[in-house]
């Protein structure tokens, strides 16, 4: 649920009170119709606003954890084909915010927090059956996913801020290339029922998706 916005009486902030800083928008979800696996993080950092990639600051395990997890040379890939190679495996990326007010790149900064709305991306993921969260931010809206039918566990996040380890972060992390098996996530529930309403706010003005092709009929959403 989004948290209320609070108005402020006319004629500006008094004097010597600081200006609330603007929103910011988080990115476009990376996804195709093969994807069954899907990593949601809570909201994208500084670093990674600024590049416009998910997990670009150097330090963040994300790359490094999934390079290990797959198998595959993916911190020494350009970006794109970054993507491209987990969406091959099945694999696709957004956040669970969409808009936030957050005056530095830790969770614990984040207010004002709107989710993204996940009804068009969930229908573009027919084959979807689980959903991964970065973290213990992000892992406050497993129930509502879990709700749907779908698996759910929640990871050590990635961030640096996590002091464990690669090494202890990757132990958890290769659930996501194994099987799914009952009982091997958080929750393991039945096929998910028919969507109908909308899950929460969207960025900028409702992030209405749409389908560009990035290869041999692998179409990906972007914000139009």
């Amino acid at each position: 649920m989004s948290a209320p916005v609070v108005s402020r009486p006319r004629g500006g902030t008094a004097a010597g009170q600081a200006a609330s800083p603007a929103p910011e928008c988080g990115l476009a979800p990376v996804v195709d119709a093969g994807v069954h696996t899907l990593v949601l993080g809570s909201f994208p950092s500084r670093a990674s606003l600024a590049r416009g990639q998910y997990y670009a600051h150097p330090r963040n395990h994300f790359w490094p954890l999934m390079e290990r997890v797959l198998g595959e040379p993916l911190v020494a890939l350009p970006y794109e084909r970054r993507l491209d190679r987990l969406l091959a495996h099945g694999i696709g990326l957004w956040d669970v915010i969409g808009r936030c007010d957050r005056p530095g790149s830790l969770d614990g900064d984040i207010r004002r927090a709107q989710r993204n709305a996940f009804e068009t991306v969930l229908a573009a993921m027919p084959g979807l059956e689980r959903v991964f969260f970065n973290g213990a931010t992000a892992g406050r809206a497993a129930p509502d996913f879990a709700a749907r039918g779908l698996a759910v566990g929640v990871l050590p996040s990635s961030s640096p801020a996590l002091t464990i380890g690669l090494p202890a972060k990757q132990a958890a992390w290769a659930a996501i290339a194994r099987p799914r098996r009952a009982g091997e996530l958080a929750s393991d529930r039945p096929p998910r029922p028919a969507r109908s309403t909308a899950t929460g706010a969207a960025c900028p003005a409702g992030l209405a998706a749409r389908a560009t092709a990035v290869g041999p009929g692998r179409p990906r959403l972007r914000p139009c």
